[in-house]
């Protein structure tokens, strides 16, 4: 009997299966009932359109990086044996063109280690560790979908629900505490054709296997560093306006989801470090005459839900540093960490406030990354913008990644396509 969690039995052609696959996801996202689906496919692909995810521009958003990042997952129960998991898989992925990655209880990636190379790549889809990957985020994948079904599982190459996950394969199985039988994460094995056959869910399930067996060795004599390990208060105060209208504040890990109106006078504020008066306030928020008293009122409003972060006033200014991902983005930049500012660059700064302040660094922020796109030499990070909402119809950058690509490859050929529609669209 078939096993209905392996993507491609054994004596399976690969190449006859993604042709097949990729007529059935083209179908199902026009409506059509695909044959020769895995059920378990096929109902994640459901789930994947009933949350809005668009399979040409969706990416894993990034939302846990730096100290941040590395405060969770050292805090994180499954840090205590990722020897264990570097043992078994990753110091042969190295010389095997495999990525292992070990997610948290959400689907968010907190380790991804294996080849170098494919590292790089697997960086332009955000296959990155802070990158959530559960499905109502990323899609049909197996760490996502292993998370959803409680099973281990593989996805083969287009059974993936977002078109630039296709080119990968994927085999997944959740980890469970021994104690008490809730998942603690995810372990997953990402690579080429190969993940797909059944000899590799059966390799990530038996590490599975010895990782529990080293959580219940552990729970009965813990490590010392297991003894000292504890939960560490974040103290980063951080706003996040890329790719939302409204902000979403993180003081002292608590996170706060603003209007877009205080969204607005908060990222002026850090824009502005030195203050703003009043006045000076109303000009940035509006093209009208926004009345003095009308900013006086958000202030007052807006006091009581920032605490220690409230502004002072005479100029109103923030009393301690706020950090903001569009902040983050011009950092990267400023570095030349190109692929870092395209993972932390979730879209425009709040794309539909019209404050003329908000406006001017919006587009000062997406010139800078468009810019630098198309200034570096690598054709995978362009290709990566272009299938973002923000560089789909960017004509120029898809002309430059296609002097970069090799003639007659499959990705040359895709980026000539898509130019020549955006020129018949645009035509």
């Amino acid at each position: 009997m078939t096993n209905p969690w392996v993507a491609l039995p054994s004596g399976s052609d690969a190449r006859d299966a993604a042709r097949s696959l990729a007529r059935a996801h083209s179908g199902f996202l026009i409506g059509d009932v695909p044959g020769g689906v895995r059920d378990v496919v096929l109902d994640s692909w459901r789930r994947s359109r009933a949350v809005g995810l668009d399979p040409d521009s969706a990416l894993a958003p990034v939302d846990l990086l730096d100290d941040d990042l590395a405060a969770y997952r050292d805090a994180h129960p499954l840090s205590a044996v990722m020897p264990v998991v570097r043992r078994l898989l990753v110091d042969d992925a190295v010389d095997t063109d495999l990525l292992v990655a070990v997610s948290d209880e959400h689907g968010r990636l907190l380790w991804v280690e294996g080849a170098p190379g494919l590292r790089s790549r697997a960086e332009t889809m955000n296959f990155v560790a802070g990158a959530r990957w559960d499905e109502a985020n990323a899609g049909t994948n197996a760490p996502g979908t292993a998370l959803a079904t409680d099973h281990a599982v593989q996805i083969f190459g287009h059974e993936h629900w977002t078109r630039i996950v296709q080119p990968w394969s994927c085999a997944a199985a959740p980890i469970h505490d021994p104690a008490t039988g809730r998942i603690l994460g995810v372990l997953d094995v990402t690579g080429g054709d190969v993940v797909a056959a059944p000899h590799s869910l059966a390799l990530v399930q038996a590490a599975v296997h010895a990782i529990e067996t080293e959580l219940r060795l552990q729970a009965i004599a813990p490590p010392p560093r297991a003894r000292r390990l504890s939960a560490p208060r974040s103290t980063v105060r951080r706003l996040e306006v890329l790719g939302v209208d409204h902000g979403v504040l993180n003081l002292a890990g608590a996170r706060r989801t603003l209007s877009q109106r205080h969204s607005e006078i908060v990222t002026l504020l850090a824009l502005h470090p030195q203050g703003l008066t009043t006045e000076q306030l109303a000009v940035e928020l509006s093209d009208d005459d926004l009345p003095l008293v009308t900013v006086r009122a958000e202030m007052s409003r807006l006091r009581s839900t920032l605490g220690d972060l409230a502004p002072t006033s005479r100029p109103y200014q923030l009393p301690l540093p706020l950090e903001t991902d569009a902040g983050a983005v011009a950092a990267h930049l400023k570095a030349g960490q190109l692929q870092r500012a395209l993972r932390t660059y979730r879209g425009p700064l709040l794309p539909h406030s019209d404050a003329p302040g908000i406006a001017r660094a919006r587009r000062r922020l997406h010139d800078q990354m468009r810019a630098a796109v198309l200034g570096c030499d690598d054709a995978h990070l362009m290709l990566a913008w272009g299938e973002t909402p923000w560089g789909g119809d960017d004509a120029d950058v898809r002309s430059r990644a296609l002097h970069h690509l090799p003639p007659g490859s499959s990705e040359h050929n895709l980026a000539r396509l898509r130019l020549a529609a955006l020129d018949d669209e645009f035509s």
